[in-house]
């Protein structure tokens, strides 16, 4: 076993802070660590919340932190801050708004670019979230981007997912689509204080009664919150495990996880091949001809070329 693996194990914060570097930066120990982290996945509550910028989600965490950890929780934190398309940086300002629980030993919050990831989380959420569970956390907050609707990778990681709106700010508009508004398992309207927020409860409250069928049996629910003010969360973190014991009684929890494991599985293999195209296509002088010289070809007669010269693989 990883040296650092047992130190995160054993709840070293620094180790747990060094692992999540070395793994965000695929370091070459990344894969011995995961697979030392790998046997406690599934040991925590991962909760995911999404919504469109500005709608509170950072304060939000904040004041589910603080309840938590006055329950006696630990709380592991990843915030998914936005990448700069030139450098890769961050500002990583999430990470900001909760530094008051910087200095608590039951918590850890860890800010990381998405880094060109286009669903709302970084690219290596999944793997970092193993590390957060062998660290001991019994709860882990997982706050994504804030791009709005396509943000729906949040949904293959997470448990429980919470969809942040506010009054005033065009999100009303968002309760007539599909995408992001299917993902969510639990609505919460924060700035309740704000004009418009019986008006949105309404809309969402409609939106649910036409629903025709309901994700894993599941009738969302609406939670009205004030962040800034630490109103509402009581509720919400009741409906949130409310949620989380509905789906592990009925099997689903099982089931998402099955289809993760799935899922990363054959990520892992897409990769690998296409490392192994691309590389071939670099030192390969016919296949850089079809993909480079011949542009008297479409793509797709380009990628058949391409293929037939695979022997595994049937057109």
């Amino acid at each position: 076993m990883h040296p650092i693996v047992q130190r995160v194990i054993q709840g070293d914060k620094r180790a747990i802070a060094r692992a999540l570097t070395l793994i965000e930066n695929d370091d070459e120990s990344k894969r011995e660590l995961l697979q030392g982290f790998y046997p406690y996945a599934g040991r925590a509550h991962i909760v995911g919340f999404t919504g469109s910028p500005g709608a509170g989600k950072s304060t939000l965490v904040d004041q589910v932190i603080a309840y938590l950890r006055a329950s006696g929780k630990k709380v592991g934190v990843l915030a998914v801050d936005p990448s700069s398309p030139f450098s890769g940086g961050a500002l990583l300002g999430d990470r900001v708004r909760m530094i008051r629980h910087s200095s608590d030993p039951g918590v850890y919050i860890r800010s990381m670019g998405s880094r060109g990831s286009l669903g709302g989380l970084g690219r290596s959420t999944r793997e970092m979230l193993y590390a957060l569970e062998a660290y001991g956390c019994d709860v882990i907050l997982l706050e994504t981007v804030g791009v709005g609707q396509s943000e729906l990778d949040v949904m293959t990681v997470a448990d429980t997912v919470a969809l942040v709106l506010t009054p005033g700010s065009g999100d009303h508009v968002q309760t007539a689509k599909a995408g992001i508004m299917e993902i969510a398992d639990v609505f919460v309207v924060n700035k309740q204080e704000l004009p418009g927020a019986d008006a949105l409860v309404r809309e969402l409250q409609l939106m649910l009664h036409d629903k025709r069928q309901y994700r894993e049996d599941w009738k969302n629910p609406i939670v009205r919150t004030s962040a800034t003010a630490g109103e509402g969360i009581e509720q919400l973190w009741a409906e949130m495990t409310r949620h989380y014991e509905h789906i592990r009684t009925h099997g689903y929890l099982a089931q998402r996880r099955k289809q993760r494991h799935m899922e990363e599985t054959m990520k892992l293999v897409e990769t690998a091949f296409a490392k192994y195209l691309r590389a071939r296509a670099a030192s390969d002088e016919s296949w850089r001809s079809v993909l480079m010289d011949d542009l008297q070809a479409d793509p797709y007669i380009a990628s058949e070329k391409i293929l037939r010269d695979l022997p595994w693989i049937r057109l």
